[in-house]
């Protein structure tokens, strides 16, 4: 192994082009102030150009490579990606960023590997409904316990299990459904745009709220009602991400529902049918402000068994410390999860490796080649810039939310969270999206750097799927970051309209965390590039400016940012 991440770290080497700089030439005739401005133009694009296809494969390679196994969390897979990522940010020249001055910061986990129980029963009276695994559902444990049991326990539908005052939106009702088994709705309220966010997914229609809230309630189960629409990925997506092992930070405290489960939609049809109801019926019903939990008239019992794992993982991080006697002491953070599924053994005793190519070693190549080009520069920016591999992201984005927990620098010191996490490798596109539109003034940085690269500047193309509360960024929106994700379009240069949304919707049928999400030759990693420069303008913008982004007002976000700004910043 030490050979081969010998060979990796000299090609990382070559194809970054460490200390790749260019000679500046600002207009001698100009206004001094717009020397100065030019000149910072010219060395960013200089800098910029440290940023091309081979820089970027190089490191994608090396960690979808199935020597690494799947950098699943507490692997060997695992230690070799945070090598590797250890020595890239090294060689680039940075400072360890972790605290302690190290280069990485430990993240303690749990692993809860959950087997998978023969069947699920539904009782009602002498009637009887078997759910089976993989098929109809997946259940794990939500404790980590070697044992777990509910039941009998009866069944309550609860709809969206959401509790929202500011918009007037209260599921429960005072209900008491302590000891109860809720089947929940995978969504909000999205049918009018003057209540949640419309179209737009907030928290409240993510799963991990539900699991949240039903636990806060006292439920000892909750289950999701899995539809491809209102999960934004197929049925096979749930099956891979939540079988296997799943893991916790160490130190949890929050509550938590004894089990956790997802079901298809045939199958919750039919355990509305066992109670007498009639599914479509009970969704209708939901669909109003007026709404009180529905007793299906059925009970359930589940008992789960699972083998327990303590192990480590770390989150590495890197510095560069800005040049700005005041403005260094802030950082805009930048991030890439180098986690992903790991290996699993198949039922014929062959293995399958989950490499993610995509998700995520190709944001973990950009967040290298972005270091590099950050590095390159004539001098530092103004304010420092930290770059954060993040460890566990798959497994409920625990490595960023550890991170934010325990900061080197605090969240209200922080200016902006940027996060890399999948990529474009179908071609150059007209446009750039951002999961995290519309909610801060980062748009107009980014903006500013699509316009500089010809191309238009618009929302995430499926904001219904909540893609801002599924990845790292949101652990730092939480804490009052403004935060923020950008990635390729999908009008693409050379295409007819409507291929860069076929590519995607195919890719995310076929690859989502399959174990089909592999390198290939065949990509055109001519998006990315742009993409990864944009991103470097974008987070070089933050660093330069005279003051941190904001979330607009009303943001869901805005009030955690105030409450940790010092008054004088207010």
């Amino acid at each position: 192994m030490r050979p081969l991440l010998r060979l990796a770290l000299g090609a990382v080497a070559m194809a970054t082009g460490a200390g790749c700089s260019a000679t500046i030439t600002p207009r001698e005739s100009a206004p001094a102030g717009e020397v100065v401005e030019a000149t910072s133009r010219v060395a960013a694009e200089a800098s910029a150009r440290c940023i091309h296809a081979s820089a970027l494969a190089g490191p994608i390679r090396f960690l979808a490579d199935d020597l690494l196994e799947g950098r699943g969390p507490g692997t060997r897979g695992d230690d070799l990606a945070r090598g590797y990522v250890v020595s890239s940010m090294q060689l680039i020249g940075l400072e360890p960023g972790a605290p302690g001055g190290l280069w990485e910061q430990p993240v303690d986990l749990v692993g809860v590997a959950t087997i998978p129980p023969e069947n699920w029963k539904f009782t009602q009276g002498e009637a009887q409904t078997t759910l089976l695994p993989t098929t109809d559902f997946v259940a794990l444990s939500g404790e980590a316990l070697p044992e777990v049991e509910i039941g009998p326990a009866d069944v309550v539908f609860a709809g969206y299990g959401i509790e929202a005052p500011e918009f007037e939106w209260d599921d429960f009702k005072d209900e008491n459904v302590r000891g109860k088994v809720l089947l929940l709705l995978n969504d909000d309220p999205d049918w009018d745009p003057d209540i949640f966010g419309g179209k737009r997914r907030l928290y409240y229609g993510r799963w991990t709220y539900k699991f949240e809230n039903a636990a806060r309630h006292g439920a000892v189960g909750a289950i999701i009602l899995h539809t491809d629409a209102s999960a934004g990925y197929p049925w096979k997506t749930v099956v891979t991400s939540f079988t296997g092992e799943s893991s916790r930070l160490a130190d949890a405290r929050e509550p938590q529902v004894r089990v956790k489960g997802w079901v298809t939609r045939d199958a919750a049809a039919r355990l509305a049918r066992l109670g007498g109801h009639d599914l479509d019926d009970l969704v209708e019903r939901a669909k109003s402000r007026s709404f009180r939990p529905v007793p299906l008239g059925i009970e359930t019992s589940l008992r789960l068994e699972s083998h327990l794992r303590e192990y480590h993982t770390a989150n590495v991080v890197g510095l560069l410390r800005g040049r700005d006697r005041k403005l260094s002491q802030q950082v805009v953070v930048l991030t890439a999860h180098h986690d992903h599924l790991g290996a699993r053994d198949r039922e014929d005793g062959s293995r399958e490796i989950f490499n993610g190519a995509m998700d995520n070693a190709s944001g973990v190549a950009t967040l290298l080649v972005v270091a590099n080009a950050f590095q390159s520069l004539p001098e530092p920016p103004r304010r420092s810039v930290l770059f954060v591999a993040t460890a566990a992201e798959e497994q409920g984005l625990l490595g960023s939310a550890w991170f934010v927990a325990h900061p080197t620098v605090p969240p209200s010191r922080m200016a902006a969270a940027i996060n890399f996490d999948g990529g474009n490798l179908w071609g150059r596109a007209r446009d750039v999206r951002a999961v995290g539109f519309g909610r801060s003034t980062l748009d107009q940085f980014a903006l500013d750097a699509a316009t500089r690269q010809h191309r238009t500047y618009d929302d995430d193309e499926h904001p219904d799927r909540g893609y801002f509360y599924r990845s790292d960024h949101f652990s730092f929106a939480r804490a009052g970051v403004p935060a923020i994700q950008l990635k390729g379009g999908t009008t693409y240069i050379g295409q007819p309209l409507g291929w860069g949304d076929r590519k995607v919707e195919e890719w995310m049928e076929r690859n989502y965390h399959q174990p089909t999400d592999d390198w290939s030759a065949s990509w055109d990693m001519t998006g990315l590039v742009d993409d990864a420069r944009l991103g470097f303008d974008v987070a070089l913008s933050v660093a330069e400016a005279d003051e941190m982004p904001q979330w607009k007002p009303g943001d869901e976000f805005e009030e955690a940012r105030r409450r940790r700004l010092p008054w004088s910043a207010r």
